[in-house]
């Protein structure tokens, strides 16, 4: 056989095999995901629309137990290291406060109130314990200048924790972590299309590796919870190769069609809605 049509197979073949590699998952199996395949889940908890039961408060967890739902809730670190359950990096739009999170000690946080209600910012043992077990939890890790640290307390938290519960971030570092010192634990990739990333001041290469979830390759990530629209050919690979398919935020159950699990707010779906086979 001529040598150059060799040379050409092989390069062929490599351009085949290359995307794989990168944008591959780490397949779960059914027990991992099966306590939220079909699932819906409550984003930030069971809130109002109008935050009279505030995003990420004790109440709105509470309530999603009472309705039966399984709840996503966020993770980050208060300055004197404590595992705090807040969304935002700073306190303004639900606190009113022009700080970071970060920037103050856990007794600072307990004299702010969430969205002008009685609610105070919550421990994540608070929430664990608020939640018992009763129904499924997402950990989103926020990402921050000590991500090693609350990579270690959250895991410290869950080990602790009898219900069932699974880990996300936007960050593929974190992700990464958790494959390397809990590969038990079901965990996923958040990602969004990069003009999204662009939005917020990454530059372009940065949000081209996020948002097509290029970074898989260190991750190896067991599902993509993606924003809702269209997706890259890097995280429809992810999909095709076996990645469950998360959907965030949804705000209608026509959601349910094209999702594996949907992350939802403002309407009160069905708590389950397709069986896992």
């Amino acid at each position: 056989m001529n040598p150059w049509i060799i040379v050409l197979i092989v390069l062929a073949a490599l351009c085949l095999l290359l995307p794989i590699f990168v944008f591959a998952p780490a397949r779960p199996g059914k027990k991992k995901k099966a306590p939220f395949y079909g699932k819906n889940i409550a984003h930030r908890g069971l809130y109002q629309k109008d935050q009279s039961i505030p995003e990420n408060s004790l109440p709105a967890f509470a309530r999603a137990v009472e309705n039966g739902y399984g709840m996503e809730l966020d993770v980050q670190l208060s300055r004197d290291g404590l595992v705090v359950v807040f969304h935002d990096d700073t306190l303004e739009r639900v606190c009113g406060v022009a700080k970071r999170v970060d920037e103050l000690d856990y007794a600072e946080l307990q004299k702010l109130r969430l969205c002008g209600t009685g609610e105070k910012i919550p421990l994540f043992d608070e929430v664990l314990a608020t939640v018992s077990g009763k129904t499924p939890i997402i950990v989103e890790l926020k990402t921050g200048k000590r991500n090693k640290e609350l990579c270690e307390k959250t895991l410290a938290a869950l080990r602790g924790y009898a219900g069932k519960y699974c880990v996300e971030s936007f960050d593929p570092t974190i992700v990464a972590w958790f494959r390397k010192h809990a590969p038990e634990i079901y965990r996923g990739q958040l990602a969004q299309p990069p003009k999204h990333y662009r939005k917020h001041g990454k530059s372009a290469l940065v949000s081209f590796l996020l948002g097509t979830c290029a970074l898989n390759v260190i991750a190896r990530p067991n599902f993509i919870a993606y924003r809702i629209g269209r997706k890259t050919l890097g995280v429809h690979l992810a999909e095709w190769m076996g990645a469950t398919r998360v959907a965030w935020t949804s705000r209608d159950a026509s959601t349910e069609k094209k999702f594996d699990v949907v992350i939802f707010e403002h309407y009160l779906p069905e708590t389950e809605y397709k069986k896992l086979k």
